[in-house]
């Protein structure tokens, strides 16, 4: 039986990268796919190929951009002539407040998180029906209730939410369709970091009383990929509880 192969948006590191070591574990060829992080993706490509030679490969792509969107598919599709799974992992969050945010921010947040989601899919559409490929889509918690401050990251999720479920329907049977929806698992990075406080506070509100790990957003992403072939249409939260206290 052929290798299944999948492609992994925003991979390079975070999240990203620890499903794809999820998924290499359960003998998967994956397909790393980064924006700008070229050092990371090829040192992630060089670890999984460490353990089982030609076993990843990786691709540069502006998803914003959609020549890059479809080169993106391309690649994945072609490397190793199939595919048989997707995974829209990569995603921008920062605040915009309604009164400041610009055309700018709409267009990176909307077309990072949401348009380039829907024709990366639309651009993977044949090999994903002929391998009875799956798909999951990184959602978050604030799809569903407001994170103040960010009007155009919880629009995209939930934009993104909306074409999970809609997708599982319009693409049954051959495709199953799923979302994961994290919760405190890892602080924001870059300009946008977030307070000790700000920390705290989401966590007393999480049932758990603390953050997850990585590995449980993979965990996740791999039982929908991998163990649920009667799973479709769902976005499992993996929020320590975070949710029944919003």
């Amino acid at each position: 039986m052929s290798t299944p192969v999948a492609l992994i948006t925003g991979a390079a590191h975070r999240l990203g990268a620890e499903t794809a070591k999820a998924l290499h574990k359960r003998g998967w060829n994956l397909v790393i796919h980064y924006r700008s992080r070229a050092e990371q993706a090829r040192a992630l490509v060089e670890e999984l190929n460490r353990a089982r030679s030609d076993s990843a490969t990786c691709v540069a792509g502006e998803l914003t951009n959609p020549d890059d969107v479809a080169r993106v598919a391309d690649v994945a599709v072609k490397h190793w002539g199939r595919l048989d799974g997707l995974i829209n992992n990569a995603s921008v969050f920062y605040p915009t407040p309604t009164g400041t945010a610009s055309e700018d921010d709409w267009n990176l947040i909307l077309n990072t998180n949401l348009k380039a989601p829907f024709f990366l899919l639309q651009h993977c559409l044949p090999a994903l029906k002929k391998a009875s490929g799956a798909v999951v889509n990184m959602i978050d918690i604030y799809s569903e209730r407001p994170l103040p401050d960010h009007p155009l990251y919880c629009a995209s999720k939930a934009g993104l939410a909306a074409l999970t479920r809609f997708w599982a329907r319009e693409l049954a049977p051959q495709i199953r369709v799923n979302g994961v929806s994290p919760g405190a698992i890892l602080w924001p990075e870059g300009n946008d970091p977030m307070d000790e406080s700000h920390q705290q506070a989401i966590l007393d509100k999480t049932a758990l009383a603390r953050t997850g790990n990585p590995e449980d957003i993979a965990g996740a992403i791999t039982y929908l990929i991998c163990d649920a072939p009667f799973v479709t249409g769902q976005i499992l939260p993996v929020d320590g509880g975070r949710s029944l206290n919003m």
